[in-house]
């Protein structure tokens, strides 16, 4: 399979390490728009589309192979196979933060570092975990998408976006989740949501930047808080910002932070 077609892969920037940004749920590599261009100078800049969102080649998406976080997992290891160079640091926003520590556990050693924006390992309260979500209301969240995805669009996208005094970012948020083919968005929901991957991301030892998000509807601070403690070569960053896109509504804030998290990479292998 062509991968460059079944993912929409579009390829810039320069150096010799190679970022790869990975988007969330009911997003699109369009969302990168506002922070990927910072790094072109001195980074190969890898973006994509999950299969199932933007561009992709939606007669690629399999109901089995993407029932579980895995298989889109599987597809970022062979995106990186195929279009990265040198170190890899994998950007990642929401949902495909965990998808990107399933490639790190699938492919040990290939993985730089993570830069995680916005990440939760489970949505879901758990005894001595908070997640920011009751099972009961996640259940309703999913019935509600199931019975009117168009008008779950339509009214979520903009409280998931946040950004008081941006009103364009709403419209873009939810342009791309009614885009979204919606038996297709159903199902990476419910996935997204009803999955736990704390197992998987405690005690990675890849170095991390976690950007959270001061005010985030769906990953609260508590669980950033709890990402640094399992992992152990993590660096924690509160973001000034409402909403669960910082990379959007606060892009600057989250290029300074990169920058600096970025240096050794930068410095020694720039080209």
């Amino acid at each position: 399979m062509n991968l460059q077609h079944r993912n929409n892969v579009s390829v810039m920037g320069n150096g010799t390490s190679t970022l790869v940004f990975s988007h969330g749920f009911g997003c699109n590599q369009a969302m990168w728009n506002y922070l990927a261009p910072s790094f072109c100078e001195h980074f190969r800049v890898v973006i994509y589309d999950l299969v199932g969102a933007g561009l992709s080649d939606l007669s690629a998406f399999d109901t089995a192979k993407y029932s579980s976080l895995d298989g889109y997992a599987r597809d970022l290891n062979e995106l990186i196979d195929e279009f990265a160079i040198g170190p890899v640091i994998l950007v990642s926003h929401s949902v495909s933060a965990m998808i990107a520590a399933l490639a790190d556990r699938q492919a040990p050693g290939r993985i730089a570092a993570h830069v995680m924006i916005g990440p939760s390992p489970r949505y879901v309260d758990a005894e001595g975990y908070v997640g920011g979500f009751k099972l009961a209301d996640v259940q309703d969240l999913l019935d509600t998408l199931d019975s009117n995805y168009l008008g779950w669009s339509s009214a979520m996208a903009p409280a998931i976006m946040g950004a008081p005094g941006q009103p364009a970012l709403s419209e873009e948020l939810t342009d791309s989740f009614c885009r979204t083919e919606p038996e297709i968005a159903k199902q990476f929901a419910r996935v997204t949501f009803m999955s736990d991957n704390r197992h998987d991301v405690a005690g990675l030892l890849t170095p991390v930047l976690i950007l959270q998000s001061s005010d985030d509807l769906i990953a609260p601070v508590a669980v950033g808080e709890y990402l640094h403690r399992v992992l152990p070569n993590s660096t924690y960053c509160l973001v000034d910002n409402v909403g669960h896109c910082p990379h959007m509504s606060a892009p600057q804030a989250c290029a300074k932070a990169m920058q600096a998290f970025l240096a050794p990479w930068r410095v020694a292998h720039a080209s």
